[in-house]
């Protein structure tokens, strides 16, 4: 092993044809030594002195020549102190690190090939995505998921034949790189804060090679038609050009869709123009959508121009998905089920976690056997589902709402790596009912071009058909009641083009309301195909063509034809 001339850049090891560079940041005046190891061995067989003078600026890089990859393995020394590389891109563990938790070990020298098969990104356009937010270990670590690689990258694989059944094309994974599952005193079962970027996490590998098998889940999600889409919230101290190298490497080393990332640590704007991400999706996490529709939902006064705002909103300007649940916060059925918050298993007296959810218990706290706070709480479900999916937006649902799993109250379940956590699937087999609503509600969503338009509605008329793109109604046609005390709207949609023309009418009041129905041209009819307050749709002629009523807190979608 011969130690030669390097280059600093990229940071990090980069095997080349017949050497290897090795390029890391140090503070000046601060000692760095390579310390290079035969796999599996305690003590390095080789180490070598990074010199600063030898560097430049804080960054200090050599290259060796008669480096086997496969057979290395790497790490730093400072002082008594061994550290490892921010930017390897797979890291080793300690024998029983996976087990317990231990500390990562080393940086791996890896130049394996890997058989893509053809694969390439999908790009979807926003408009026909349904997005799914999961957690690649808690998605399946239940006992009741049914999978046999249970928490891991190859369980999502095997539970792709079902997020097709549901619908989805799109999964949001929340972080997948190597991060501390134990960091200052609790566990870090999300995965923020400090992590190893550039390397996939050993723990949510079925075998011992998690490069290998995050690519496997990525080129089997493409197969299916689904896109990847990885979290990235960095932490604060991220430099913005490496969270720039760290994503474009993982779009060309990985095939990934895209990324979701924390615009107050990585400036959206900044990840946009760039020349290769611009390629992908770059999202961003917002709470306006959220907010909105949670206070619509539970029957707030004042909402209707924040509605009318929310249903319109185009996720492609900005980069924001609409969501009304998310991993931060209650899960749905915990949103009609709980007044509070109740994060007392997570040790920290109940004070962490958001203290305002705009959610509503349906008249008890938590668990309840009354018939009429279940079936309201059902009911205000199917609503809320109904309000995501019929949003011109990017809707994205959060794993297990489609079957009512529940975190017990809790909305912060950032250190909670048990079942309370995981998804139970056990609810699914009890109760299909509500996997089959949402079902046929993103079919009804994919149906429908008028709800998913490519382009912002604007409430114009754009084919001089008579009837503009959108249109805002109240219990009279073609007047919105956008009073303090109103809680129902009416949304015409027209796609004249596709010859699709809808209405949706939403009643969030706890009283009936009669809403007077557009007249429709060219010999259509009004059907009625989709309502909250029942479990099974038809397709039904609505006798009266001028009016419909509707009961309180349901939502009401027709089609002219």
């Amino acid at each position: 092993m011969k130690k030669v001339q390097g280059h600093p850049f990229p940071l990090g090891v980069t095997v080349e044809e017949d050497r290897v560079n090795f390029s890391v940041s140090v503070p000046a005046g601060k000692e760095c030594i390579l310390s290079v190891y035969k796999a599996g061995e305690e003590d390095p067989a080789y180490t070598f002195d990074m010199k600063q003078k030898e560097g430049m600026g804080e960054i200090r890089f050599l290259a060796l020549e008669s480096v086997f990859p496969g057979e290395y393995e790497y790490a730093y020394r400072t002082g008594e102190k061994i550290w490892v590389d921010p930017f390897a891109k797979e890291l080793t563990y300690t024998e029983d690190a996976k087990e317990k938790k231990n500390p990562l070990r080393r940086g791996r020298l890896v130049n394996r090939q890997y058989d893509w098969e053809g694969d390439r990104r999908l790009y979807l356009p926003y408009h026909e995505v349904i997005a799914y937010s999961l957690h690649i270990k808690g998605f399946t670590k239940h006992r009741s998921s049914g999978v046999k690689h249970k928490g891991t990258f190859r369980g999502v694989i095997e539970k792709i034949p079902y997020l097709k059944e549901l619908g989805i094309n799109q999964i949001q994974c929340m972080p997948v790189y190597e991060f501390a599952e134990s960091a200052k005193g609790y566990t870090n079962y999300w995965g923020y804060g400090p992590g190893y970027f550039f390397a996939p996490k050993a723990s949510y590998a079925a075998g011992n090679d998690a490069v290998a098998e995050l690519k496997d889940m990525v080129k089997e999600c493409h197969r299916a038609g689904i896109e990847v889409i990885l979290e990235m919230p960095f932490d604060s101290e991220i430099l913005p050009q490496t969270a720039l190298e760290c994503l474009r490497y993982y779009m060309l080393e990985y095939h990934v869709d895209g990324f979701l990332v924390n615009p107050y640590h990585v400036p959206w704007e900044m990840l946009q123009k760039d020349p290769l991400l611009k390629d992908g999706k770059i999202l961003c996490k917002d709470d306006g959508f959220q907010n909105v529709m949670r206070r619509f939902l539970k029957g707030d006064e004042g909402m209707i121009d924040a509605v009318i705002w929310a249903l319109r909103h185009c996720s492609r300007e900005d980069g924001k998905c609409n969501y009304i649940t998310s991993h931060n916060g209650f899960t749905l059925w915990d949103l009609v089920s709980y007044d509070g918050k109740h994060n007392e298993a997570n040790g920290e007296k109940n004070q962490d976690g958001p203290d305002y959810n705009y959610s509503w218990n349906c008249g008890a706290e938590g668990p309840s056997r009354k018939k009429s706070v279940i079936q309201l709480r059902k009911n205000q479900v199917r609503n809320a589902f109904y309000l995501l999916l019929t949003a011109q937006g990017t809707p994205c649902l959060l794993s297990g709402d489609e079957f009512y799993n529940s975190q017990k109250g809790n909305n912060n379940v950032y250190c909670q790596d048990n079942e309370l956590a995981w998804l139970n699937w056990g609810q699914l087999k009890t109760d299909a009912s509500l996997f089959r609503y949402v079902k046929e509600l993103i079919a009804l969503r994919k149906a429908h071009s008028s709800i998913h338009r490519e382009e912002a509605v604007r409430g114009i008329d754009r084919t001089a058909c008579g009837i503009p793109d959108v249109s805002y109604h109240g219990e009279n046609a073609w007047q919105v009641q956008n009073q303090v005390s109103s809680r129902q709207l009416g949304v015409l949609y027209c796609d004249e083009k596709e010859e699709d023309i809808c209405f949706a009418a939403y009643n969030m009041h706890w009283l009936k309301h009669t809403f007077a129905l557009p007249a429709l041209t060219g010999g259509r009819k009004w059907y009625r195909v989709f309502y909250t307050c029942r479990k099974e749709q038809e397709e039904k002629l609505l006798e009266d063509q001028r009016t419909i009523e509707l009961e309180e807190r349901t939502v009401v979608f027709l089609v002219g034809k």
